[in-house]
C-alpha cells in the first residue's frame, strides 16, 4: 500500500564525526554518516518516519527476515556538483526498480515521491558528508525487512525501511580481472535474479570466494541452464565493445536492471554508437577476444560506475583485454558520466535531482 508523506521526526545528532573522518582516504563502505531514516509499516501503511542519529538497531531474535530472507536494498549516490550544490542521480529509478524487488520479495511498496523524499531530507541533514573531492561521492543504502517475531514460513506483516550514508572513494581502483562462472549459478528463469534481493548475494559469495582465491576480482556469470550465455557480473553489468558495437546482454528475469547500465546505453544511442542489447553466447566473447575484435571490457554499476576488465579467463585460458586509453569508449562514457553528476555539461537527459 502506497501513502503519502507524513510529518517527519527529526533528532539531530550532539556528537557529530565529521571532523574524525580522513576525506582523502575514503574505503568503500566502512565509514558512515551520522544520521538515518527509518520509518515501520504497521497495519497495512507506513507510519513513524523519523530522523535519528546513526545507531545499532534492536531486534528480536525471532525476526522473521533473519530466518527467511525477506529483505530487499538499493544502491545509489548523491554528489556535489561544481556550484557546491548536492544532487542525486535518477534517484526515481532506484525508486520503480526498489518497488520491482519489493513486489517479487511479497513486500509492501513505498510511494515513489515518498522514498525520494525520505532521502533529500536525510541529506538535508548530512549534506556535510557529501564528500568535496570531485572523484568521491556519498553512497546511499536504502533498505527494507520484514520485522515480525514470528518463526513461520508466511509474508510478514510488519517492515521496517530505512536509509543509511557512507562517503566513499572509488570502488576499484585500477582495471580487474575477471573468470566466467561455469559451475554455479547466481540465477535461474522465475527466481529473484532480477530483484536487488539480499539472498542473492549470499548465495553468490562461495563461488566469488573461490574465484578471488585464484586471483579474480569478479565474476561473471552465466545462465543457470546451459551455461552458454553471458549474464552479469557480480557487483555490476557487463558490457562490451565487439568491431565497434556496444554489446551488453538483454535484461531478463536473471539479469538486475542496472541503472548504470542504462544510462551507459542511452548514453551510446545518444552519441550515434550502434548498440545491441541481445543474448551474448559466451562462445561469442571468446571468439572476439581470439580475433582482436573485441576491443573493450567493462563492468557498470553504482558503486564501480565503470569498472574496466583487463582480463577474462575461461576454462584454462586467460585472454588479456588491451589497455584503456582516452580514446576508448568506456573512458568517454566514464568522463562523462562523472562530467554529469558534477554539473559540467548539461543535464540532457533530465536525471539530476537537486537537494
Amino acid at each position: 500500500m502506497e501513502v503519502e508523506q507524513q510529518n517527519l521526526n527529526i533528532q539531530t545528532t550532539q556528537n557529530s564525526r565529521l571532523s574524525e573522518i580522513d576525506w582523502e582516504n575514503l574505503l568503500f563502505g566502512k565509514i558512515f554518516s551520522d544520521h538515518m531514516f527509518c520509518m515501520e509499516y504497521v497495519n497495512g501503511e507506513w507510519t513513524k518516519q523519523k530522523i535519528t542519529p546513526y545507531e545499532n538497531i534492536s531486534l528480536s531474535p525471532a525476526t522473521s527476515a533473519i530466518h527467511y530472507g525477506q529483505s530487499c536494498f538499493e544502491g545509489m549516490k548523491a554528489h556535489r556538483n561544481e556550484k557546491g550544490e548536492v544532487v542525486l542521480f535518477r534517484p526515481y529509478d532506484n525508486a520503480k526498480r526498489f518497488n520491482q524487488s519489493a513486489i517479487r520479495m511479497c513486500m509492501p511498496t513505498i510511494a515513489e515521491d515518498l522514498f525520494v523524499n525520505a532521502l533529500k531530507e536525510l541529506l538535508k541533514v548530512d549534506h556535510n558528508w557529501v564528500p568535496k573531492n570531485p572523484s568521491h561521492s556519498l553512497y546511499i543504502r536504502p533498505f527494507m525487512f520484514a520485522t515480525d517475531p514470528y518463526v513461520g514460513i508466511r509474508p510478514s506483516e510488519s517492515y521496517r525501511f530505512m536509509v543509511f550514508t557512507c562517503p566513499v572513494g572509488s570502488y576499484y581502483s585500477e582495471p580487474i580481472p575477471v573468470k566466467i562462472e561455469t559451475t554455479y549459478t547466481r540465477a535461474a528463469s522465475g527466481g529473484t535474479g532480477y530483484a536487488k534481493a539480499a539472498g542473492n548475494y549470499a548465495a553468490a559469495l562461495y563461488p566469488a570466494k573461490l574465484a578471488q582465491d585464484e586471483g579474480y576480482k569478479q565474476l561473471i556469470w552465466t545462465d543457470a541452464k546451459e551455461h552458454k550465455y553471458i549474464e552479469e557480473a557480480g557487483t555490476m553489468n557487463v558490457m562490451f565493445v565487439m568491431d565497434g558495437k556496444l554489446v551488453t546482454p538483454l535484461v531478463s528475469d536473471t539479469i538486475l536492471d542496472g541503472i548504470t547500465r542504462r544510462s551507459v546505453v542511452d548514453i551510446a544511442n545518444d552519441w550515434g554508437m550502434q548498440v545491441e542489447c541481445r543474448k551474448v553466447e559466451v562462445a561469442e566473447v571468446i571468439n572476439a577476444l581470439k580475433n582482436n575484435t573485441l576491443t573493450e571490457a567493462f563492468g557498470a554499476g553504482t558503486a564501480a560506475t565503470i569498472a574496466p576488465i583487463s582480463s577474462i579467463a575461461f576454462g584454462n585460458d586467460n585472454y588479456m583485454i588491451p589497455p584503456s586509453s582516452q580514446n576508448h569508449f568506456h573512458v568517454k562514457v566514464l568522463n562523462y558520466l562523472n562530467d554529469y553528476k558534477l554539473g559540467r555539461v548539461e543535464d540532457k537527459f533530465n536525471w539530476l535531482v537537486h537537494i
